[in-house]
């Protein structure tokens, strides 16, 4: 066995993709990773050169069209990067006998159901970005049949645009946030998600028998934008982030309009990630910790 595993990992300036990078980097795993600029997923002659020239053991699938609301103008876009980008990969993929670690979203649902989301729920995506991730996930299962689709949820860190970041720059700004009450999820700090991709990827190189297929990854306990927010606020405070009390009030969904349809659930049932592959869920409070110290250092 080498003592070295490539991976190839693309959108490696994601949220995501960015800690992954790190991650190897400080592990002295040998990641390929190549952002957007470098290798356009949509671009199927472009994925199979670069996988042709590098011959990768492992590809882990981090690019995406992420803007939810844009997403309902750039259909085209949203598609290009969500649907076709990974029915390239997994084309590919097939063709050099290659397992594909694919990251998909909570959007895949439309957040009516009462309780957490298993895997093999029924998927009604109630807007562009969440039909292009679902239809990315069944080009990947129609494709390659050695595939790990992982979902997760309310993705923050300390690259890149996301809640945490919006939520402390609005509180130095106003003397007061209001913050949607009404949607539930499960925040995930993306090095934990980079982390779960680095584990899984040594089951695979170890050649331990993986259990290929679907699976749902995100932070505990459950929790509400407002939620969240109040938390930000206040580790913001007890960190020297934010020099004052600001408070937070609730608001409902229809208080806040946006283009696209948001999930008012978008809580994941982790069971089977964790029996599968002898995982503990983490906390996204102590994620919020890390990032924010990591901030202030």
């Amino acid at each position: 066995m080498k003592d070295t595993f490539p991976i190839l990992l693309t959108g490696a300036n994601g949220q995501v993709g960015y800690e992954l990078n790190r991650l190897a980097a400080a592990r002295g795993c040998a990641l390929k990773g190549l952002t957007r600029q470098q290798l356009d997923i949509g671009d199927g002659e472009a994925v199979e050169q670069i996988v042709s020239r590098l011959q990768p053991s492992l590809v882990i699938n981090g690019a995406a069209y992420t803007a939810v609301d844009k997403a309902e103008q750039e259909v085209d876009a949203a598609m290009r990067a969500n649907r076709q980008g990974p029915a390239n990969l997994a084309a590919t993929c097939q063709a050099h006998r290659i397992p594909l670690i694919h990251l998909s979203t909570d959007y895949v649902f439309d957040g009516n159901k009462s309780g957490a989301y298993h895997e093999e729920d029924p998927v009604a995506p109630t807007g562009v970005y969440g039909r292009s991730k679902w239809e990315g996930e069944e080009e990947v299962r129609a494709r390659l049949r050695q595939h790990l689709i992982i979902r997760v949820s309310w993705v923050f860190g300390p690259h890149g645009n996301n809640f945490v970041k919006t939520m402390l720059r609005l509180a130095a700004e106003r003397d007061e946030l209001r913050v949607v009450a009404d949607q539930h999820g499960c925040p995930t700090y993306a090095t934990h998600i980079a982390e779960t991709l680095l584990t899984l990827a040594d089951r695979i190189r170890e050649g331990i028998d993986v259990a290929w297929g679907t699976y749902h990854f995100c932070g505990m306990p459950e929790t509400t934008w407002h939620g969240f927010a109040e938390t930000i606020i206040r580790e913001g405070l007890a960190m020297g982030l934010l020099d004052h009390v600001i408070p937070v009030h609730p608001i409902t969904t229809s208080d806040y309009p946006t283009p696209a349809q948001r999930p008012q659930n978008s809580v994941l049932d982790c069971r089977r990630i964790i029996k599968t592959f002898d995982m503990k869920l983490p906390s996204w409070q102590e994620g919020l910790t890390t990032m924010l110290g990591a901030v202030t250092k």
